[in-house]
């Protein structure tokens, strides 16, 4: 996988990210560097590791698929980017949650990486550098997170459904680049 599609994939799979940051920024109006920092490196540690387990699981199952490993990759970019698109249409219901509370920023964490998991099984039918790849999600992550509660901050909501569908977008162009390049 190009490094170019490494940092599409870093930045589609850090907008949920970015969208649950929005919201923080927006109820922690005078959160400073420290404590914004500290929410960005759990989403960013989270996001990198989740791609991990999914590889390893994917691995296990390598050698079984290897003659559709492309279209199963495919078929996960296009399930989550379609998924991420129909989120972002969903209506918003008032979130009444402390983004300093630990418990909290653990379960965003975990709600917003499940598609980083899927991810993984997918880079295992794919030649890529591991750690490389999980290191640029991280940091891609991280970013997204702090411009996210900056944003927040100060814009308000007013991009958090246009960031949802282009994160989608994003992950199904590269499936589709990833399915053309093996057909």
């Amino acid at each position: 996988m190009e490094i170019y599609a490494i940092f599409l994939l870093a930045i589609g799979l850090s907008f949920d990210t970015f969208a649950v940051s929005v919201s923080c920024g927006l109820i922690e109006k005078d959160i400073r560097f420290l404590r914004a920092s500290r929410i960005a490196i759990i989403f960013a540690i989270f996001q990198a590791i989740m791609p991990i387990a999914g590889w390893l699981l994917g691995l296990s199952v390598k050698k079984y698929i290897i003659r559709v490993d492309h279209w199963i990759a495919f078929g996960l970019l296009f399930f989550v980017g379609i998924k991420m698109i129909y989120e972002s249409f969903k209506n918003d219901e008032e979130r009444n949650f402390n983004p300093q509370d630990i418990k909290v920023i653990l379960f965003l964490s975990i709600a917003t990486t499940i598609d980083a998991f899927v991810i993984g099984i997918t880079l295992a039918f794919l030649n890529v550098k591991l750690l490389l790849t999980t290191s640029i999600i991280g940091a891609v992550t991280y970013l997204a997170s702090m411009l996210g509660i900056l944003f927040g901050k100060n814009l308000g909501t007013h991009f958090g459904k246009k960031i949802e569908i282009v994160g989608g977008l994003i992950l199904i162009a590269i499936g589709i680049k990833l399915l053309l390049e093996h057909l």
